[in-house]
């Protein structure tokens, strides 16, 4: 078993044969989507943003589902996807005796890139839970859809094409794990998860392929390490 509370510089498929089965509380990925760029209108306002999404047009193999089914306790995943991705993802799961829900992300402010499209402001969110995995959280954060900017800061910040919000992860967190949880995620990117399950007292694993996006991510955690260190000895000073 590898060390919880780590990221790994590691292709996922290998990095997750090296952790041991049923060991695992919770799963939130944001593996490659399933681009069609080849539609996109290229202006040079444009270019830039296409450009940055081109290593993560080709989605990803579904065998690391299997993977992930074995190392978790129960299936207890949040995939985010293309609306290209949707069906055949529903279709793995479908003789997986799992409740699923089909979240989604609303962006107020998505990329321009449409030529003959509708905008390209609603991301998908598949949840996928093995009977007898509860589900926690509130009014507030068990909606079914969520509704924000692009985060142009952390964009910019974390050097990161697709970076989700930190919020809507943390939501995920509360809503399907308990404190003390391991929570994985195989394709870290700048390490949103595993801030999220820093900030809500959570183990995590992570695996990130890309070298540079598994530098941003370590330094993105240690970051946040030294915040939650500083917000419990506030707290306790003021005791």
């Amino acid at each position: 078993m590898l060390e919880t509370n780590e990221i790994y510089n590691m292709d996922c498929m290998e990095g997750l044969k090296l952790l041991d089965d049923n060991s695992i509380d919770l799963v939130i990925i944001d593996p490659p989507y399933l681009l069609n760029l080849n539609r996109v209108k290229h202006t040079k306002k444009f270019n830039k943003y296409a450009n940055d999404l081109l290593n993560l047009k080709d989605g990803f193999d579904l065998k690391v589902l299997d993977l992930l089914i074995q190392k978790m306790k129960k299936i207890n995943i949040y995939i985010y996807c293309s609306k290209r991705q949707v069906r055949d993802i529903l279709n793995y799961f479908s003789d997986k005796n799992c409740n699923h829900e089909i979240l989604t992300w609303h962006k107020q402010n998505p990329s321009p890139l449409t030529n003959n499209n509708y905008l390209p402001d609603t991301e998908y969110i598949l949840f996928f839970r093995e009977k007898g995995v509860k589900l926690y959280g509130n009014y507030h954060t068990k909606r079914k859809y969520y509704i924000s900017g692009t985060n142009q800061v952390d964009k910019k910040k974390y050097k990161h094409p697709t970076i989700k919000p930190l919020q809507l992860i943390e939501y995920h967190i509360l809503n399907s794990s308990n404190e003390g949880d391991v929570v994985l995620d195989c394709y870290a990117g700048s390490g949103t998860t595993l801030v999220g399950a820093i900030n809500k007292n959570r183990k995590y694993i992570g695996f990130e392929i890309d070298k540079d996006y598994y530098e941003i991510a370590k330094r993105r955690i240690e970051e946040a390490k030294l915040l939650k260190e500083k917000a419990i000895e506030e707290s306790t000073n003021k005791l």
